[in-house]
């Protein structure tokens, strides 16, 4: 619920508490930005020892205050502000801004006061901001309880950071570059109002067409998938995730959890969510504003017109890694350009109109090519001249691309000479770029979002034929153990469908050579050891083993060889299993994230996935369009459809195996990492068979 945001950017009346008349002190800063910015409701400084405060009249409390206050801002120390807060509350205040830190950034003792903070506010009904952040900000309403010096320009982008120094320095860098924001919202602690809370309001606010954030981290992540996977379908969500490294992440002990460090877990969020993630705070808001502003592409296909050779090289070799490709342009195209150009000018894609290409040549070339069917989208490239008028080839530009319906980017090669072109470009809704890398990170973003929008919005799998008594009855065997293994891994996987090859546990050569002949030769022998993670890596593994002979030999050889290395490892006895057929190995697992919950993995499988890393990630519940996309996306997955004449896999069963593990995954918590290495897929109709597996529980 974003109930009582409003108050946070609308208020009708604001309440300074803790307002000082020093200048030099972050609450005289917030109300002189309060006061000059068009912001036209009842502002009132809350400081018993001021009659008046930069013209405005101040109270001694909070109480004191008339109405209307929908609106507090806190800038007070930490141990008083509980009880100012419960004043807020019993004033009848709807909104409040705790700029002051001191609170869990500090520690456990600042995140019981926190804590506190949140419990008044609930009592009050009453919603937080903060604590520990700079404020908010709406360009519409003119309201400003920051102390942020200067604003951006007025404009459709809504940015919400986590890091109110963020915020800040993005004001700095953007706010002569005439890129328009809506509002922002810094959100410190994020005490009770979270980023999702922000997605939500947003969604609604009419003056915002993208949303832009900066984040940390995110704490409810299925919520937040929920609530981005609904909204990004009407309006796109840009993020910058910051601490992405994994470095200090706990030790795992599967394939899966060293593979999956916490940063997947988001990657693959966004990927689902259909969030548009971006890698540095240059990015954020070069995509936000051609988000904002420009139609979607249809297609890959770029053309570019230029006056300079170079650029245009750099600006193509920007595309292919990024999905695009350079457009053909048609004969008639380049008939069409011939007459208009220096005779010299080059007319094929990218149109090199020259060093001296002047307005008139930008605008015939740039109307020409975006008539081309071939063409998806445009980029304009000017390297500034002596002899050219740059404001006019930007004017040209934005003639030209106003209502067009594919994409049109200007790149600007220079900050010096470029200032009031991009004033002209970034007005009128064109984003103009320095660098000629730029454009294709961006269109990339803009396709992709498109042909997310594109895909039908699918529910959740689920299925009914599962043995959950067995399930429960397995795992409360092995409660108080830290893992599960392969003996009790494999009923486990059949009570909820998925098939394991045919074996049994053998806890003697005799047993062995029982279960051997009745399983079937030949067999496959495996060590059976709560301290044996790999068992290739120890010789805990035999294949084809063909007569009663060479089981006995093997579960001797085995045995021994195991007690020689690992004289302390628990050996309780083997497993026998039927030979597998022929098929292709790939590795399905999941690891709990503390985040988002499980993390579905699928990649190549056997004892290579860590050596090449082919894997996908999705976070569970999964839809079957996840698991399909998490095939598709691999090296293993294109394998598995018939490579170079290799008989098709049954690449079907291996997305339902996916989604019954994932509901395995949902339905038992205690699970903390599962993976079946290898799954083998047979033939296409011939389904799976799970040959190995193994279960790491948490408390």
């Amino acid at each position: 619920m974003h109930h009582g945001l409003k108050p946070f950017f609308a208020p009708r009346g604001v309440a300074i508490i803790g307002a000082s008349a020093a200048p030099n002190k972050l609450s005289f800063g917030i109300l002189r930005n309060l006061s000059q910015y068009g912001y036209s409701g009842h502002i009132a400084p809350v400081n018993p020892k001021e009659d008046t405060i930069l013209g405005y009249k101040s109270y001694p409390d909070i109480a004191s205050v008339p109405d209307p206050v929908d609106l507090a801002v806190i800038v007070l120390p930490a141990p008083v502000i509980p009880g100012v807060l419960e004043d807020c509350g019993k004033r009848g205040v709807q909104a409040v801004v705790i700029i002051s830190g001191g609170f869990k950034e500090l520690g456990p003792e600042g995140a019981a006061v926190e804590a506190g903070l949140v419990d008044i506010a609930r009592k009050y009904n009453m919603r937080l901001i903060g604590p520990n952040c700079v404020g908010t900000l709406d360009m519409y309403t003119g309201l400003n309880t920051t102390f942020i010096q200067g604003i951006p320009a007025k404009g459709s982008i809504g940015f919400v950071s986590q890091s109110g120094a963020v915020a800040g320095g993005v004001v700095e860098i953007i706010r002569d570059k005439f890129i328009g924001f809506s509002m922002f919202a810094t959100l410190g602690n994020e005490a009770d109002v979270t980023e999702t809370d922000m997605i939500e309001y947003l969604a609604d606010e009419p003056n915002t067409r993208v949303i832009a954030s900066y984040v940390e981290a995110i704490n409810d992540g299925q919520r937040f998938m929920q609530a981005a996977r609904k909204v990004s379908r009407h309006k796109p969500i840009i993020m910058l995730k910051a601490g992405r490294t994994s470095a200090g992440a706990r030790a795992v002990s599967s394939h899966t959890g060293s593979l999956a460090g916490s940063y997947t877990a988001y990657q693959a969020a966004f990927e689902q969510a259909g969030v548009i993630e971006v890698d540095t705070l240059a990015d954020l808001f070069d995509f936000s504003m051609a988000f904002a502003n420009l139609p979607l592409p249809k297609g890959p296909r770029v053309a570019m017109i230029t006056n300079g050779g170079g650029p245009a090289a750099l600006a193509s070799d920007g595309l292919s890694p990024n999905g695009l490709q350079m457009a053909d342009l048609s004969p008639e195209t380049q008939a069409i350009l011939r007459p208009h150009l220096n005779p010299a000018a080059q007319i094929a894609n990218p149109v090199d109109m020259l060093g001296a290409a002047d307005a008139a040549e930008y605008s015939i070339a740039l109307k020409t090519i975006l008539t081309d069917p071939n063409v998806d989208m445009a980029v304009a490239i000017l390297v500034p001249q002596a002899l050219v008028n740059t404001e006019a080839v930007a004017q040209a530009i934005c003639d030209q691309a106003k209502g067009q319906s594919k994409p049109v980017v200007a790149v600007f090669v220079g900050e010096w000479s470029t200032k009031k072109a991009r004033e002209i470009l970034h007005t009128n809704g064109i984003p103009m770029y320095t660098h000629p890398e730029t454009p294709g990170r961006v269109l990339s973003a803009m396709l992709k979002y498109a042909r997310w929008l594109q895909k039908p919005e699918q529910t959740v799998t689920q299925f009914s034929n599962l043995d959950r008594a067995t399930a429960i009855q397995l795992l409360q065997q092995a409660k108080g153990q830290p893992a599960m293994g392969e003996v009790l891994t494999r009923p486990l996987l059949a009570a909820y469908g998925m098939p394991v090859v045919s074996g049994e546990m053998a806890k003697s050569a005799n047993e062995a050579v029982l279960v051997a002949e009745k399983v079937g030769f030949p067999v496959v022998m495996k060590i059976v050891s709560p301290d044996i993670l790999h068992k290739s890596d120890v010789g805990g593994i035999h294949l084809n083993l063909d007569s009663t002979e060479a089981v006995r030999a093997a579960y001797t050889a085995m045995l021994q060889e195991i007690s020689a290395k690992l004289p302390d490892a628990r050996l309780e006895g083997v497993l026998i299993e039927t030979m597998a057929p022929k098929g292709q190995e790939v590795i399905i697992g999941m690891r709990r994230d503390s985040n988002f919950g499980p993390l579905m993995m699928f990649g190549l499988g056997g004892i290579y996935v860590e050596l090449f890393g082919d894997v996908a990630f999705r976070v569970a519940p999964l839809t079957h369009e996840d698991a399909l996309d998490m095939v598709r996306s691999t090296r293993a997955g294109r394998l598995l459809t018939g490579f170079r004449g290799m008989q098709e896999a049954d690449v079907e069963g291996v997305v339902e195996t996916i989604l019954r593990l994932s509901q395995l995954s949902i339905d038992f918590q205690q699970i903390s990492e599962i993976e079946i290495n290898p799954l083998l897929v047979l033939p296409k109709g011939k389904g799976t068979l799970a040959l190995d597996g193994r279960v790491i529980l948490q408390d």
